[in-house]
């Protein structure tokens, strides 16, 4: 049974443990070793983790399956009706089990919750990831492409998806 729990600065470190369970297996394929490596620092180090929840506002949310840490969303507030679905990640093992649906079907809930008028939420998801079907199977559309340069001479190469909430 899934249940979500909003996270704090004390998740902080469950969410790091998370990632690296998630990171290898979802980019391993696509990327090299060393932009793996530099990313998963750049967006997991602990003190980049409490930076994004501190000063960049991102609201990270914890997905548990029977009561262990299994997923974690982050959403960041673009604009007044824009919002960014930064991160959405379940643990390999879970694939398959209905967690991925959860996940998005939750942070929509949320948003409905926190803002009853209509919004837009948009995800950037590599353009050779697999999870580019289940967005588009949950409703997302591919609205533009980008390359966005990370440093260290790495780019995100990534479709733009957006699904818009009306009611």
């Amino acid at each position: 049974m899934f249940s979500i729990k909003k996270a704090t600065v004390d998740d902080s470190s469950t969410i790091h443990s998370l990632a690296s369970r998630t990171w290898s297996d979802t980019y391993g394929n696509i990327l090299s070793k060393e932009q793996l490596e530099y990313m998963f620092d750049m967006m997991y180090a602990p003190e980049n983790i409490l930076k994004q929840m501190n000063e960049l506002h991102h609201q990270y949310f914890i997905i548990y399956n029977n009561g262990e840490p299994s997923g974690y969303l982050s959403i960041e507030k673009k604009e007044d009706s824009l919002f960014n679905f930064q991160k959405i990640y379940s643990l390999p093992e879970m694939h398959g089990s209905g967690i991925g649906r959860y996940i998005i079907e939750q942070g929509i809930a949320y948003l409905k919750n926190t803002y009853p008028t209509p919004f837009t939420i948009e995800l950037y998801v590599n353009r050779h990831n697999p999870a580019v079907g289940f967005y588009k199977h949950m409703g997302f559309k591919e609205v533009a492409t980008r390359d966005h340069h990370i440093g260290n001479g790495y780019y995100m190469n990534d479709y733009i998806m957006e699904i818009r909430i009306d009611d």
